[in-house]
């Protein structure tokens, strides 16, 4: 099966919605977007309309970085995912290892949150990723399963349809240390494995799995060549527009 490459971005903490304009006034310029490929951005809350007014004439995607589990009520400095999904945005990264890190996103809590999102019209960006003590301990492929049963629990091919996989070892974020190709493509062979497990070989095959971890211009073309990545997950790449657009127009 031929699965579009899905090229993404990740601001994190980065740009006012001021320079989100500028951003993507940039890009747009740079990188005349081609019809095989699918690109995203997930910028912070403030700059969520800003982005998506700036895109409005192309297919960018704007995507939320994280979202709550309930709809409404009194949880003080959250984002549900209909207000996230309000604002134009069309899809939303769940499970990123800053927010298991930092802000105590348990698996069970990524579980109910992909529910939020799907319920919302948004497009899961679900992440995962081993440490590298897990790596080194010879664990890396158990932490991948638990992740993958936890989040996915309870819901149906059906359900997830639109689901997009990162596969963003821990270890390689923000370190410049980058999974080689082969590495990184033994471990979306085994998640795409679990997913047939999980949800039937139908849709394992036609989930595109992204790759994050120092993705950089001059790793994307390699990253790309193996057969079961289909995408990227950028980090600090995606902040430099000039950057970004040598990655999304990465020659396959």
């Amino acid at each position: 099966m031929s699965r579009k490459p899905f090229l993404a971005g990740n601001w994190k903490m980065f740009k006012t919605s001021a320079q989100a304009r500028q951003f993507f006034s940039e890009l747009i310029k740079l990188s005349p977007l081609k019809d095989d490929r699918e690109v995203a951005l997930a910028v912070p809350f403030p700059s969520l309309e800003a982005s998506v007014a700036a895109v409005a004439d192309t297919p960018i995607i704007i995507a939320a970085q994280n979202v709550y589990f309930e709809n409404e009520g009194a949880f003080t400095g959250e984002v549900s995912a209909p207000m996230a999904a309000a604002t134009g945005a069309r899809a939303v990264i769940l499970g990123h290892s800053e927010r298991r890190q930092f802000f105590g996103d348990t698996g069970a809590w990524v579980n109910k949150k992909l529910g939020a999102a799907l319920a919302a019209g948004l497009i899961p960006i679900l992440c995962l990723g081993e440490s590298l003590a897990e790596r080194e301990g010879g664990r890396a492929f158990d932490v991948l399963a638990a992740q993958l049963k936890e989040a996915l629990n309870g819901f149906s091919a059906a359900d997830l349809a639109s689901l997009v996989i990162a596969y963003e070892p821990v270890w390689a974020i923000g370190s410049g240390k980058t999974a080689t190709p082969e590495t990184a493509q033994e471990a979306h062979v085994f998640i795409r494995r679990h997913l047939a497990e999980q949800l039937g070989d139908k849709t394992a095959e036609a989930a595109r799995i992204l790759y994050g971890g120092s993705v950089k211009p001059d790793n994307i073309a390699k990253l790309m060549s193996q057969p079961d990545i289909d995408g990227a997950l950028a980090g600090g790449a995606s902040l430099d527009a000039a950057a970004f657009a040598r990655i999304i127009n990465f020659d396959a």
